[in-house]
């Protein structure tokens, strides 16, 4: 399938290209945000077959050798797992967030734009000229179409990525969390933090369902290790319980000022790890 591009209501752009999903909005004068657009859309069919050509980099371990690339993307994603390298962990940890980044990055680079945001799959790279915000949605059950916090980023902030991974996602996990929303300097950043965090949402208990990674994707870069598969109702202890495992790694990441804040969420439990204008919480207490 070829790359696509068209534009939605609101003047946002549609980038796809198989599992590469980009919708992206960006605030300036007409002929800058134009320029822009066309930067984006003429650069975006290359992404996929130069990831694909990295695969077999990009899906190997991380170890004490740090891999040399030269591609931009795949740079991107190998520098935001590499402080994680003491854990089983790919760049494919960091692949979503990686490409906002890059496309944001060309973007900006183009045209001179107030504001951008360019979301892969919820994974969201962000661009704010002086005295600009954003305002995020934390949705932290994905099968329940809610807003459960909302996030304000100031271009004063040293915030400029948003990243989600939990059990309930797109991704694989090895964690039970419903989502672990990570604010970030940048995207590929949040995107690995938030896949270590979902990580280690975890506890035992027989309603969790786990299967070999390979079992459940054919290409999954996660080989025999157990993915969740599925989490049935656990008990309210234990469900802080592994949320306390969680919000103990999102706290040592933020004490080593690779994240932000951190937002976690299990059934009907959230923690939250530092705070970017406090997130304020839109459902019923």
């Amino acid at each position: 399938m070829s790359a696509q591009a068209s534009l939605l209501p609101g003047n946002r752009l549609h980038l796809n290209h198989g599992p590469i999903d980009l919708v992206i909005s960006a605030d300036s004068d007409a002929h800058d945000v134009r320029r822009a657009y066309q930067v984006a859309a003429a650069m975006f069919p290359n992404i996929l077959p130069e990831l694909v050509a990295k695969l077999a980099i990009l899906r190997a371990p991380i170890d004490d050798v740090k891999p040399m690339i030269m591609y931009p993307i795949a740079r991107r994603m190998v520098d935001a797992v590499w402080p994680y390298r003491n854990v089983f962990v790919t760049p494919m940890a960091a692949v979503a967030g990686a490409v906002a980044d890059h496309v944001l990055d060309m973007m900006v680079e183009a045209a001179p734009l107030r504001r951008v945001i360019v979301n892969n799959g919820g994974d969201i790279a962000i661009h704010l000229a002086d005295g600009q915000s954003v305002r995020a949605g934390v949705i932290g059950d994905l099968s329940l179409p809610r807003m459960d916090a909302t996030i304000e980023i100031a271009s004063t902030d040293p915030v400029r990525g948003i990243a989600t991974s939990g059990w309930r996602g797109r991704s694989q996990s090895l964690g039970i969390a419903d989502s672990v929303t990570v604010l970030a300097q940048n995207t590929a950043m949040a995107d690995a933090a938030a896949t270590m965090i979902a990580n280690d949402v975890v506890v035992d208990d027989p309603v969790i369902g786990r299967l070999p990674a390979r079992e459940v994707r054919d290409n999954s870069d996660l080989g025999d290790l157990p993915v969740t598969v599925a989490v049935g109702l656990l008990s309210s202890q234990k469900v802080a319980q592994a949320l306390e495992n969680g919000a103990r790694r999102a706290a040592e990441l933020q004490a080593r000022g690779l994240i932000a804040a951190a937002y976690l969420q299990l059934q009907d439990q959230v923690r939250v790890v530092g705070a970017v204008h406090q997130p304020v919480p839109s459902r019923a207490a």
